[in-house]
């Protein structure tokens, strides 16, 4: 009687390998998309702010302010501050009034000092994602889809 050697053959051990990898690829995959939420929560978590501190300003100082957008330069600038560049793989787009554009993929919302603005809105957006920062002419109030606690 023939004692077989225990052990693994070859083509055992390569499918576990490649079965091993296929793994590796589909988390990291999955955490490179986490991230990049991550990323676009943030930066719309960022430009709000900037866009309430544009409206405190008009408000306080009792002037016109304007939070600025410029897209192909992937930036935004409050009132008052350096203009902030956009992470790698965020893309930002404007829509306002057209009297507050400053160029063909350029402009800004303009607050006023009674709270109120002449409106429009910023998507930021990664790859499938996108996030909508709304400013209401009426009342200046700003709002996002999705919502904060999403």
């Amino acid at each position: 009687m023939r004692m077989r050697a225990a052990g693994f053959s070859l083509i055992e051990l390569m499918v576990v390998m490649m079965l091993v990898v296929a793994l590796f690829g589909l988390v990291g995959t999955s955490i490179s998309r986490s991230l990049k939420g991550a990323e676009l929560r943030n930066e719309a978590r960022e430009v709000i702010a900037g866009m309430r501190h544009t409206r405190g300003r008009a408000i306080v100082q009792r002037a016109e302010t304007v939070f600025r957008v410029d897209a192909d330069a992937r930036t935004w600038q409050a009132f008052g501050r350096e203009p902030e560049a956009l992470p790698e793989g965020l893309d930002i787009t404007l829509t306002t009034a057209r009297s507050e554009l400053t160029g063909e993929n350029a402009g800004g919302i303009r607050f006023y000092p009674d709270g109120a603005s002449t409106g429009g809105s910023v998507l930021l957006s990664v790859d499938e994602r996108k996030w909508y920062i709304t400013v209401g002419w009426l009342t200046g109030e700003i709002s996002q889809d999705p919502p904060e606690d999403a």
